[in-house]
């Protein structure tokens, strides 16, 4: 079995993710050190290096390595820079940001979820968990070098675009299912942003952060 997965996880950075053009070396070795079997349930862990995402409880899902691998070469992490994670979700996710980058503060809803990847991870120095709602913002006492939301917005809640430091980034998915893209936000001045497309996708909506029902007559 374990002959089996390592295979596997060989063949889903050789055969899903370089593919899909995700060529950093930086991000490529990040994928090749953390172990996603570690971060799923028993019972899907033949599955845990396939191009899919898988349930880790509580209606939430873990992305595809595809996906995750696309985020992290789109935000371009550098090793000194301050990343916040919304959404620690399985640790999966926040294992690899961590081996990217200078400090890691990742913020989860589900106070089990936080608990369960806190338990994982315990062995990564660089990572600092919060439990709350970040949906619409974070109170955090510097601005940051880069955000990361592992759940889409309908609209990119202006409290994060003014927590990023100028120079700084933002990578979110945006939109309404089945019509979203990951999106680069730049700070580029006290009072200027831009956005860049990079590319087309569809994951979960953020939790209190989902599209309103249209209202009909």
């Amino acid at each position: 079995m374990a002959s089996n997965l390592n295979k596997s996880h060989y063949n889903m950075i050789e055969q899903q993710v370089r593919p899909s053009d995700v060529l950093e070396p930086r991000v490529l070795d990040a994928l090749a050190t953390v172990m996603r079997k570690d971060f799923v349930a028993d019972d899907f862990v033949s599955l845990a290096y396939a191009d899919t995402q898988l349930p880790i409880g509580f209606g939430q899902t873990m992305l595809s390595p595809v996906v995750e691998g696309r985020f992290l070469q789109a935000i371009d992490i550098q090793p000194q820079e301050q990343v916040l994670e919304i959404g620690t979700g399985s640790g999966y996710f926040t294992a690899l940001i961590a081996q990217l980058a200078g400090q890691v503060t990742t913020v989860e809803l589900i106070a089990e979820l936080s608990e369960q990847a806190q338990q994982k991870l315990s062995n990564i120095e660089n990572i600092a968990f919060h439990i709350g709602d970040a949906a619409q913002g974070w109170d955090f006492p510097d601005r940051v070098d880069v955000i990361i939301a592992t759940a889409a917005f309908v609209d990119v809640p202006d409290r994060y675009k003014q927590t990023l430091k100028v120079g700084g980034r933002m990578l979110a998915v945006v939109g309404i299912a089945p019509a979203m893209t990951a999106q680069i936000i730049r700070r580029t001045a006290e009072r200027e942003w831009e956005t860049e497309t990079v590319f087309e996708t569809v994951i979960p909506a953020m939790i209190n952060a989902e599209p309103k029902p249209e209202f009909k007559f």
